[in-house]
């Protein structure tokens, strides 16, 4: 399957994890407890392991909370 896609990487079901719960969920706002569940996991400290924070993500976050700090001095 890789080759035909060409991807010059093995593919596990371990890059298989990591690829959902990165670019699949954590990419589109799923919550790490959500994550956790989905991939099976008893606690979020497992899905850590497999689910890197994206550095995007963090930037939207900050952005968002600069927004609501702006609004509270607005009003």
């Amino acid at each position: 399957m890789a080759d035909l896609c060409g991807i010059n990487k093995r593919l596990t079901a371990h890059v298989a994890r990591h690829t959902f719960a990165t670019s699949v969920t954590l990419a589109n706002k799923v919550t790490m407890e959500n994550v956790a569940k989905m991939l099976g996991h008893s606690s979020t400290r497992m899905t850590q392991h497999y689910a890197k924070i994206l550095d995007q993500s963090i930037l939207e976050d900050m952005m968002n909370v600069d927004s609501k700090i702006s609004n509270l001095k607005l009003q």
